[in-house]
């Protein structure tokens, strides 16, 4: 899975995802790329499941660009543990996905296969997306 060499904090401060992406909201490398139209946690295993949608579903031809990182840990309290006694230990990583965020590129590949595969990529993530295409300048 994802997740930082090294980390500044261990257990982090939440980061809001709510509102726009400033940056990476365009397909920059590849042909087609899969964009989130709402803002959501990406959790390293999603990420990971992503991947391997698009490389079975293209086998392996082209190439696929993952424009994601988790960076932010989240914690959790043990099972059955009474409040208080200060923040859980981290559990797993995520990445903060804001509105119109390309999460994944696809290029290399016929258009339909692009297309296809990043649909079925989209069924992994919690989060709604739409497929978008590199605008020629």
């Amino acid at each position: 899975m994802l997740q930082p060499k090294r980390v500044k904090w261990r257990r982090p401060h939440i980061i809001k995802y709510e509102g726009l992406s400033k940056a990476g909201n365009e397909v920059s490398f590849g042909t087609y790329g899969l964009q989130a139209t709402e803002g959501n946690y990406v959790s390293d295993r999603q990420i990971e499941a992503c991947r391997i949608v698009l490389s079975r579903y293209t086998k392996r031809q082209g190439q696929v660009w993952i424009r994601i990182f988790p960076h932010l840990a989240k914690t959790k309290k043990p099972a059955e543990v009474r409040m208080g006694s200060g923040k859980g230990s981290p559990e797993y990583w995520v990445a903060v996905v804001k509105k119109n965020r390309v999460m994944f590129e696809i290029g290399g590949v016929p258009d339909e296969v692009a297309i296809k595969a990043l649909e079925m990529a989209a069924y992994k993530l919690p989060l709604k997306t739409r497929v978008i295409k590199k605008e020629v300048k």
